[in-house]
């Protein structure tokens, strides 16, 4: 997976580039209590947006209001151009050239694989090989007799994306897709999927909590809290830029030192540390762990390391300051210090994102 020679048949006339999905000021309650405080976002033909955001912070719920399976309040979508919900109007879900992969893949057991791919299909289209056309896409030709309960669950993972995959829809959803296999399989189908929507060009968004998720997939990434759209970047904006203290914290480990701020600089624990941007007066200096260097001390010690965690590739090394602050380091190849060591901890020099408090 994918077939290639399927892939380039597509290319040549048989499939269409992605559509682009604009999504404007959409709000969506449900008895009395706000679950999407205008959501906008604008995700470009081919692009593959992740939704990142916790558990309950309205993800799962934005893509139903996109396929059109819940009504929004206000605010409006955009497929192609077209406007399939603006707040009065609402288009029917099967008109609206979007696919959809649930997260339990909501095959039907009674049917057999090609049946549930052919499910969203008229007679026509069921009788002109694009049944099989859409199986062979995601590696599984010759399985359309079998039975869903019969095959693993990476197989039932791709015959749900070739059944969303078979009418040729404009835009995919895909509700956190990858959350019912196991972690070896999770990072194989994951990477399989992502090649086969890139190969074909279609846009797509997949919601998923897990930032590594978010970060590998997204071409850009949309974080989410408590129903608003917090930050919208590409997974390097997120990183090293994020809006706010709770992306920085959301979207990878993230070390928080008080500091004062004047200009481009501020007086930290640490010493003095360059800025992202100009601030003045008390602040929160994000130090992700990879820009901090951990050091036997040789009198001039400012920590005490708490434990080591070795990876292989790398290690994190946990440091107590002397006025308290917890931090993460990390560094490549094998520890230098061991636990109970007296440090110095310091910042590598990059200039650092901070946040007033």
């Amino acid at each position: 997976m994918p077939n290639t020679e399927v892939l380039a048949a597509r290319s040549d006339g048989l499939g269409h580039a992605g559509g682009r999905l604009s999504v404007k000021s959409v709000g969506k309650s449900f008895g009395g209590a706000t679950v999407l405080h205008d959501v906008t976002l604008d995700v470009a033909p081919g692009e593959i947006v992740a939704l990142l955001g916790p558990s309950g912070c309205g993800k799962t719920t934005l893509l139903r209001c996109i396929a059109g399976l819940e009504r929004i309040d206000h605010g409006s979508v955009t497929v192609e151009g077209r406007v399939v919900a603006d707040g009065h109007a609402h288009e029917r879900p099967e008109r609206r050239r979007i696919g959809m992969v649930f997260q339990d893949w909501a095959l039907f057991p009674h049917l057999s694989v090609a049946d549930n791919v052919g499910y969203g299909l008229d007679r026509a289209a069921r009788g002109s090989g694009r049944v099989e056309e859409s199986l062979d896409m995601v590696g599984l030709a010759g399985l359309g007799e079998r039975m869903p309960a019969t095959l693993s669950g990476g197989q039932q993972q791709r015959v749900a994306l070739a059944r969303a995959l078979a009418p040729r829809p404009s835009v995919l959803l895909l509700d956190e897709p990858f959350s019912n296999l196991d972690t070896g399989l999770r990072v194989q189908v994951r990477a399989e999927v992502h090649r086969l929507l890139t190969d074909l060009g279609i846009t797509a968004m997949f919601v998923t909590h897990d930032q590594e998720e978010a970060f590998v997939l997204g071409d850009r990434v949309a974080v989410m809290h408590d129903g608003r759209l917090e930050q919208f970047g590409s997974p390097a904006e997120l990183y090293e830029d994020p809006a706010s203290a709770w992306i920085a914290s959301f979207v990878g480990d993230a070390n928080f030192v008080r500091g004062h701020a004047a200009g481009d600089r501020a007086d930290t624990a640490l010493g003095s540390v360059a800025l992202t941007h100009t601030l003045s007066g008390e602040v929160d200096v994000l130090i992700r762990p990879e820009h901090l260097r951990v050091s036997p001390a040789e009198g001039n010690e400012n920590g005490t390391v708490t434990n080591i965690e070795y990876f292989g590739h790398d290690h994190m090394i946990r440091v107590d300051l002397s006025d308290g602050t917890r931090l993460a380091c990390r560094a490549p190849g094998w520890p230098t210090v061991s636990r109970g060591q007296a440090v110095t901890v310091d910042s590598d020099g990059s200039a650092a994102p901070a946040f007033a408090v």
